[in-house]
């Protein structure tokens, strides 16, 4: 549609962040799913974001679905909520340290109390929650960067939404200095136990969506039921560009 995607299995995926570790240079990984598309087809900076990244992985079933139908399969949906705990995990086995950057006051902290419970030897060495329209406030970012260029981490995982943590990432990766720098979306509310997961059988079917307007319809019933249906629209026009209609 109007991204490329690196079209990998988890293992895949995990050999490869792996590998951009070891490089020591910094990189980042984004997790398109629906309302990424969306955003993509109107915002230049977003594409901008996703032009430059080290790894494009498709979240969602919807987005297998329109690509089998192209005729060019997706091997596995990689959703960063799937993701973040296998990176804990790995980051635990390899002593990759971690800072946590997002969500609401404290979440990102429980998040990390509750990892390091479940993976022992995980190292955390920072989480911050920033406060409402930080990336506006000169002296806010500053303190931001300060805090994870001291922390010095391999991963940097952050969690402010689409296009929020992907522009945050973009524009400041090379100044952080990070090998690898992953937008993840809700993953610390789901760590920290402030949302649940949809269940697997809902997952598997591509409800995941239902699942969270059901969790929280004020915020998300207008992003699944209205903005997200433009991916109809945009389904039929890439395959008529690509000449299968």
């Amino acid at each position: 549609m109007n991204t490329e995607i690196d079209n990998m299995t988890m293992e895949e995926t995990l050999t490869a962040i792996r590998i951009l570790i070891q490089k020591n240079k910094p990189a980042y990984v984004v997790t398109p799913n629906v309302d990424h598309i969306v955003q993509l087809e109107r915002d230049d900076e977003l594409c901008k974001a996703y032009q430059d990244a080290d790894l494009i992985l498709t979240d969602g079933k919807p987005l297998l679905w329109i690509a089998k139908w192209y005729g060019t399969p997706i091997k596995e949906k990689i959703s960063g909520s799937d993701l973040f705990p296998l990176l804990c995990k790995m980051a635990a086995e390899k002593g990759y340290t971690m800072f946590f950057l997002g969500a609401a006051e404290g979440v990102a902290a429980r998040a990390a109390e509750n990892l390091q419970k479940r993976y022992p030897g995980l190292e955390i060495v920072g989480t911050y929650s920033p406060p409402y329209g930080f990336e506006k406030d000169e002296n806010e970012m500053l303190e931001i960067k300060k805090m994870i260029r001291a922390a010095k981490p391999h991963m940097l995982i952050v969690g402010l939404g689409c296009p929020k943590q992907e522009l945050f990432i973009y524009h400041n990766r090379k100044e952080l200095n990070v090998p690898i720098s992953l937008g993840l979306g809700a993953s610390f509310d789901f760590e920290a136990g402030n949302l649940k997961r949809a269940p697997l059988w809902m997952s598997s079917h591509g409800l995941e969506w239902l699942f969270r307007i059901i969790q929280d319809p004020k915020r998300m019933a207008k992003r699944y039921l209205i903005d997200d249906l433009a991916i109809v629209r945009l389904a039929f026009k890439y395959r008529k560009l690509a000449g299968k209609i």
